[in-house]
């Protein structure tokens, strides 16, 4: 048995957690950095966004971030990629030298253009100069709705350091949840990161009234614009290929459960940008991502076109219809390359 510390206790945080308690038979203990939360989850052992989900009693719950990270042999970061630096600051002065530190949130820090495990290392080195953590990042086709009721799943645990990433994987394997290791933990942050912004191109044209057509094309021409940006930065191509690559993004594109799909369908309908947020009601990753990915297409020379025409409907507030007109009416090319 081992101990789990998770920093963070949205669906994702919580549907690990109850797995790594009931599957694992691991000490899991949950922080979050609203106290009320903690309040409200030791009353009610449920997650209001995973309905019918009972929380296990073995999980404890604390309102002190030390208590969810000394003397734990996983570290497991689930907050939203937005709120990374300022966890990874309260957690910096608790985490041990050599400590594993497991990162499932996904997205690319504006500004810094940081992966997040590079956000948290770069945090804790500023707070705690000398300190050095295992960092690994968990990726892959995984909605916290299904992973919370038992539905085979399969994830990776990617990381530099093969010997951290395996730690992760033998703790939260199960007979639900395979995990696979990588070490190109770039490229698997990069697949999580970019896929988020083509699932709100595939909903925006569902919500035109597009097919499956469409969807197939924006889901294959996404991914060559994701892979393309992430060969520039070194990335193992097969990454691209494989459960962080392609398989996230067939999920995040077409599940009911992609905040970032539903998000889109309802712009794809006319709806404004921010009120379609708000409809969701949840962090939509792929909007937080786009002035990254953007940064990132100009710095590299690597031109994104549908990632671009998400970035004039969301940002820049162009119309749907006219990116579909842009997007049929480029130039022609060879499908691998520029021959």
């Amino acid at each position: 048995m081992s101990k789990v510390g998770v920093l963070g206790t949205g669906t994702w945080g919580m549907a690990l957690a109850r797995l790594l308690s009931v599957y694992g038979k691991h000490e899991v203990i949950c922080w979050s950095a609203l106290p009320q939360e903690i309040d409200y989850f030791v009353a009610t052992k449920r997650h209001p966004n995973l309905p019918g989900v009972p929380i296990p009693d073995e999980i404890e719950f604390t309102k002190s971030i030390d208590k969810a990270i000394v003397g734990m042999n996983v570290v497991l970061f689930a907050v939203p990629s937005v709120f990374v630096r300022s966890t990874a600051n309260k957690a910096a002065p608790f985490l041990g030298d050599g400590q594993v530190v497991a990162d499932c949130a996904k997205g690319i820090e504006e500004g810094t253009m940081m992966f997040l495990t590079q956000v948290i290392e770069d945090e804790v080195s500023k707070v705690c100069p000398g300190k050095k953590i295992r960092l690994v990042a968990l990726s892959g086709p995984s909605h916290a709705e299904e992973v919370a009721v038992d539905i085979p799943t399969s994830i990776v645990s990617a990381s530099k350091d093969i010997e951290a990433a395996r730690t992760v994987q033998d703790i939260f394997m199960t007979g639900c949840l395979r995990v696979y290791t990588n070490s190109d933990i770039t490229g698997v942050e990069m697949c999580g990161s970019l896929k988020n912004i083509i699932a709100l191109a595939v909903g925006c044209s569902k919500g035109m009234g597009y097919g499956d057509n469409t969807t197939a094309a924006l889901i294959t021409r996404g991914m060559a614009e994701i892979s393309a940006l992430g060969v520039a930065l070194g990335c193992d191509h097969q990454t691209f290929t494989g459960l962080a690559g392609i398989g996230d993004l067939i999920v995040t594109a077409t599940s009911v459960h992609s905040r970032n799909n539903r998000c889109g369908m309802m712009v794809g309908k006319g709806i404004p940008v921010k009120k379609a947020i708000e409809k969701v009601g949840m962090v939509v990753e792929g909007i937080n991502c786009l002035p990254a990915a953007m940064e990132l297409s100009e710095r590299f020379g690597i031109e994104l076109p549908i990632i671009s025409a998400v970035d004039k409907v969301v940002n820049h507030g162009a119309k749907p219809a006219d990116m579909v007109d842009y997007l049929m009416g480029r130039d022609k090319t060879h499908e691998f390359g520029s021959n």
